[in-house]
């Protein structure tokens, strides 16, 4: 395979790095008051729940993916459906977001993946990395996802990981909440990377093969 289809899929892995970079900042992170117990309910075509707090609706202008801010928490959730959320998370495995937790809430199976990132636009005048849990479930037909954006001065502990504040107080009752629906139409990843399916498929190929320790498939790209 020539060097420039080994680079697809690691440009396609930075533009949705990039994406959620730019998801980060749909609106102004606020500084972290007293703990809201408080709950908010959301409603949309692929999924329902509630959140933990007072949450608000910041960008819903894509049917397939909205965006939740809580200012008082300094925490941004990013919610999307796409056909095949299995492949999408063995890509990201590939930038060290591994073994996740699995547990079931709601009759609904869920991996559940913690990690750091640093902005990428440092609007927050800070260089403390912001701690992201992924929350990921793929059903028969579609896959379901929920990113956890706590910004780095937020006061909420988000260490631990399953015995933090951030999972146990809102991540569990989030998850416990959540009834997933059947949607039409939804979005196939390989679209998302701009790939055709068949495209799609080869890339996936050769990061099973890198993660099987075949580093070789990926030689040369830079």
């Amino acid at each position: 395979m020539e060097d420039k289809n080994k680079i697809i899929i690691l440009a396609a892995i930075v533009a949705v790095i990039a994406i959620i970079g730019v998801l980060l900042f749909t609106g102004s992170l606020g500084s972290n008051g007293n703990k809201n117990m408080e709950t908010t309910p959301f409603e949309m075509d692929f999924m329902t729940g509630k959140f933990t707090g007072n949450v608000k609706l910041v960008n819903d202008k894509e049917k397939f993916m909205h965006s939740y801010e809580d200012k008082q928490n300094s925490i941004t959730y990013n919610i999307s459906t796409v056909d095949n959320s299995t492949a999408l998370m063995e890509i990201y495995e590939l930038q060290g977001i591994t073994n996740p937790d699995v547990r079931t809430f709601n009759g609904n199976d869920w991996n559940i993946y913690f990690t750091q990132a640093v902005p990428t636009n440092n609007t927050t005048n800070t260089d403390k990395p912001m701690n992201i849990i992924v929350c990921e479930s793929q059903g028969q037909k579609q896959g379901y996802l929920i990113y956890m954006i706590i910004d780095g001065n937020s006061k909420l502990n988000a260490t631990g990981k399953m015995y933090s504040e951030a999972y146990k107080d809102y991540v569990e009752p989030l998850l416990n909440s959540i009834t997933l629906k059947e949607s039409k139409n939804v979005p196939h990843v390989y679209e998302e990377f701009g790939l055709s399916q068949d495209e799609f498929n080869q890339q996936m190929d050769l990061v099973r093969q890198y993660k099987a320790g075949n580093t070789s498939v990926l030689e040369g790209a830079q």
